[in-house]
């Protein structure tokens, strides 16, 4: 399936589930009305920036909106096919992002990155009504990742665990690609572990 139409697919089925209109979802999110109804006739291929915006402001973590829901008539498999899973390129930075996780409900989401060389990409919202936690584990090359004013540099074989409450920056600062494996789960409002 065409990427840009899965994104199309899963902002509009988020934005009806909570019957927000496209006036009401730009307002959230800072994305503009015309922006949001040509991401979701599958005919613009929005940035990771302009992503993360509509993600937060559907309360939703930004990989929901790479999701492949299965058709009502039949359930979700248990087993994503790498010739299945999602694969998109943020057209700002080259970064690359495949879903790995399969269409069956879990509450862990796993997505495989390759960041170019210098490249450089900041998520500014944080989710509304949602507790969105991360792991990143490096696989090769190098990363600098800040969250708020916490800064790290992760090397092959590093892991770093965090809440995505605050301000992100992802940066590869090096002349290499770096490739990097995310897991990342979503406590349900209300319910926060201690």
């Amino acid at each position: 399936m065409d990427i840009n139409l899965l994104i199309a697919r899963r902002v509009r089925a988020l934005r009806d589930a909570q019957s927000l209109s496209l006036d009401a979802l730009a307002a959230r999110s800072g994305v503009g009305r015309s922006t949001i109804s040509l991401i979701e006739r599958g005919e613009s291929s929005p940035t990771a920036a302009v992503l993360d915006k509509l993600a937060s402001a559907l309360g939703v973590a930004l990989a929901a909106l790479f999701e492949d829901k299965a058709a009502p008539d039949r359930a979700p498999s248990p087993v994503a096919r790498v010739a299945d899973q999602p694969v998109w390129t943020d057209p700002g930075s080259g970064y690359m992002r495949r879903s790995l996780s399969p269409a069956a409900p879990s509450p862990l989401q796993l997505v495989d990155v390759v960041f170019p060389a210098g490249q450089r990409v900041a998520y500014d919202s944080v989710p509304h009504n949602a507790d969105i936690y991360q792991q990143v584990w490096m696989i090769e090359g190098a990363m600098d990742i800040s969250l708020g004013e916490q800064h790290w540099r992760l090397e092959a074989g590093d892991t770093l665990a965090m809440r995505l409450d605050r301000h992100i920056v992802y940066h590869n600062p090096t002349r290499q690609q770096a490739r990097y494996l995310v897991a990342l789960t979503t406590q349900p409002p209300g319910r926060r572990t201690a």
